[in-house]
């Protein structure tokens, strides 16, 4: 069932549509008396955190480059961003011609910072 009271702000003498708010100083229902409410203020930290390699490319790397590429990760995470800079990309992660149904069914992911856990691990 449709529920119009659910579009309006809860408590406002002359509600407004939902996602505006009453400007002060303005009659109830007069012509802009209701303004778009100021956007939510962003989160820090988007995204994940983790990195994932196949784990014979983890085994190849030092402790240093493992360490590089999950801090770049981290960092880039604290900061809001979804992705750590392209500076940090690793080559020869897969196999050249590798198809998704490769990374599903032959390939053991892991998390870089914790190659014991899977990649999907928490």
């Amino acid at each position: 069932m449709y529920n119009q009271k659910a579009k309006f702000k809860a408590n406002s003498p002359l509600p407004c549509w939902q996602g505006y708010e009453r400007v002060p100083g303005t009659a109830p229902g007069a012509k802009g008396s209701c303004r778009k409410s100021s956007p939510a203020k962003s989160i820090k930290g988007g995204g994940t955190r983790k990195v994932c390699l196949p784990k014979n490319k983890i085994a190849s790397m030092s402790d240093n480059q493992r360490k590089s590429l999950a801090s770049a990760k981290s960092k880039a995470g604290k900061a809001g961003n979804y992705r750590r800079s392209s500076g940090t990309n690793v080559k020869g992660a897969r196999k050249p011609g590798a198809t998704l149904r490769d990374w599903f069914k032959k390939e053991d992911w892991r998390q870089v910072g914790d190659p014991s856990k899977k990649c999907g691990d928490k």
